[in-house]
């Protein structure tokens, strides 16, 4: 079984968003009996409905679930070294010498806008192992692009 690494405010939102499902599956079968009390159920479109919210919810419950058990959270303030790893941040040069700052985190901590890139991307895997000073050449769909690893920081 596969880990899932993940920082601790990852795996706290996952938590959070397992116990507003679960919290909604008592709501989705009050919608289903009061649909089911409308009759027919071959032309019932709010009994469809729930029913397909029903096989949502379950499916999303399940995926976090399996989540949350393989979670292998990581404290990126413990980690010291002179590699890039999981929960690094990393400060990049681009080809303008322009400074570009990333975080390496889980999937479900990615986000784009806070810098902060999941260790399946492109990027990530392409700097990961690497040390300050080394070069990375990424393909991106607009073509190849290189960067020059400048700090390596665990914050």
């Amino acid at each position: 079984m596969e880990k899932v690494p993940m920082l601790a405010e990852g795996y706290e939102r996952l938590t959070a968003d397992l116990k507003a499902l679960r919290a909604e599956r008592p709501k989705i079968v009050d919608a289903i009996e009061e649909a089911r009390a409308h009759g027919d159920l071959s032309e019932n479109a709010e009994y469809h409905a729930a029913k397909e919210r029903q096989g949502q919810v379950e499916a999303q419950i399940a995926e976090i679930e399996d989540r949350v058990t393989r979670a292998q959270i990581i404290d990126p303030s413990t980690l010291s070294g002179d590699k890039v790893v999981f929960g690094a941040t990393v400060t990049l040069l681009d080809e303008d010498d322009k400074p570009i700052k990333y975080q390496i985190v889980g999937q479900t901590e990615a986000d784009a806008k806070s810098a902060r890139i999941s260790y399946n991307s492109p990027l990530a895997r392409a700097l990961i192992g690497k040390k300050v000073g080394e070069e990375v050449e990424v393909t991106v769909p607009s073509g190849d692009k290189f960067y020059l690893v400048d700090k390596i920081e665990f914050i």
